[in-house]
């Protein structure tokens, strides 16, 4: 099974939702993980109340760094907005997904770059695993 990974800085947004689409999406087909290169060590609420409108429980997930991956090569590590933290990890596809970090947007807001992350998610999913 391909594995993905999604990166962005606390580990408890972006990086938190995009595991979350791709655990719903790619069932079966990949092994979706996510970390933060500052992990908060908490997921947003927000972000829980919002992937709950897309049937995707985040609490299932949790907020880690980098250390608590597993070890080998991964189909894809996406990036988001981690800046110079960002790790280089081994991976056959890198991406860098320059998405704003939502956690003090308005819900409406929030909710738009939700369902980008499920897009691109889908997206990458389509050409690592034909998912």
């Amino acid at each position: 099974m391909k594995r993905v990974l999604f990166v962005c800085v606390e580990n408890s947004c972006r990086s938190q939702m995009a595991e979350g689409f791709a655990r719903l999406h790619g069932a079966g087909k990949v092994e979706a993980h996510s970390a933060g290169s500052k992990p908060s060590g908490k997921i947003n609420a927000t972000a829980i109340e919002v992937m709950r409108e897309k049937k995707v429980d985040l609490m299932e997930q949790q907020s880690k760094g980098l250390d608590a991956l597993p070890s080998g090569k991964w189909a894809a590590v996406v990036t988001m907005g981690c800046g110079d933290a960002c790790p280089s990890l081994p991976a056959e596809r890198r991406l860098d997904w320059a998405l704003p970090d939502p956690k003090r947007m308005p819900l409406d807001e929030f909710r738009k770059v939700r369902d980008d992350i499920e897009a691109r998610v889908k997206a990458l999913l389509a050409e690592v695993a034909g998912a």
